[in-house]
């Protein structure tokens, strides 16, 4: 007994270092054609994962024929999300992807809100966005560590600023009112918002209001930077300051690594967004 408690107390002391990934692929639509395709583009899309290799991912966008086509050409990864437009297969997914190896998923603490003031009714749209946004999160354990984290993925509007602050509080009450409240949690997503705006800040401590604020992983590498662009229409250009796709953590953490993961050279890109990519080590 005395030989398991010892084991379980090492494992919690252990350092948890995990590298994440958020990813807005581009729904796939006949309106994109040739290079823009997506039976075009998938083969690049999964060269750019397989370049960032996360131990999680989340990714937006993704329709359910997407997130199929993902599933079998990741077939080391599990998925956890659903469609937006009913909590089931329509509409697009703001979904995770993670290491079946690595980590043990407690699908009892994971679930997907719609981001409006009634969040559990599937495509519930009340804070002037018109269309349904949401938030999908799961609890994972890494099983080498014994650590367990939640991670949330979400994607704001891209119109409505006040739908976008509305997010923004709903995300941080769900992270503080979470089952495991003294484990890490990371963030990820599409926000449709570049640092410097408010609802972005506030959840990044820069503003004042929410004592639980999470840490912009890119801005603390690189908060000089000029040249962060994310969301680039299909241009495959860097330049400006476009960063609307993000990597929030709770603090203490370590950031050893945040990056922008642009087209290979030679290569077109895979979607509209840059990828965006961290890796972090919680004490």
């Amino acid at each position: 007994m005395m030989l398991g408690i010892s084991l379980l107390a090492s494992a919690s002391a252990a350092e948890l270092k995990l590298t994440f990934a958020s990813y807005n692929v581009r729904y796939e639509t006949q309106e994109d054609l040739g290079w823009r395709s997506w039976p075009d583009r998938l083969h690049r899309l999964i060269a750019t994962v397989r370049r960032m290799d996360p131990d999680v991912m989340g990714v937006q966008e993704a329709l359910h024929t997407q997130v199929a086509d993902m599933r079998l050409s990741l077939p080391d990864y599990e998925f956890y999300g659903f469609g937006r437009d009913d909590g089931v297969k329509r509409g697009e997914y703001s979904g995770i992807f993670y290491r079946r190896s690595r980590f043990s998923a407690d699908l009892t603490n994971a679930g997907q809100f719609w981001l409006s003031a009634t969040p559990e009714v599937p495509g519930s749209m009340t804070w002037g966005n018109g269309i349904p946004r949401i938030t999908t999160w799961i609890h994972l354990r890494d099983q080498t560590t014994q650590r367990g984290f939640t991670v949330y993925n979400t994607h704001w509007d891209h119109r409505h600023q006040g739908s976008r602050v509305e997010a923004a509080f709903l995300i941080a009450k769900r992270i503080d009112a979470r089952k495991h409240a003294n484990e890490p949690v990371v963030l990820l997503g599409d926000f449709n918002a570049t640092e410097g705006n408010n609802a972005v800040d506030y959840l990044a401590g820069r503003t004042p209001q929410w004592p639980n604020a999470l840490l912009d992983t890119y801005q603390t590498l690189h908060p000089q930077v000029k040249a962060r662009r994310t969301l680039h229409f299909w241009q495959n250009h860097k330049e400006g300051w476009a960063k609307v796709d993000h990597i929030l953590v709770t603090k203490p953490a370590r950031v050893m690594r945040a990056e922008i993961i642009y087209a290979a050279a030679g290569e077109l890109p895979a979607s509209d967004h840059y990828p965006v990519c961290s890796t972090i080590v919680w004490p």
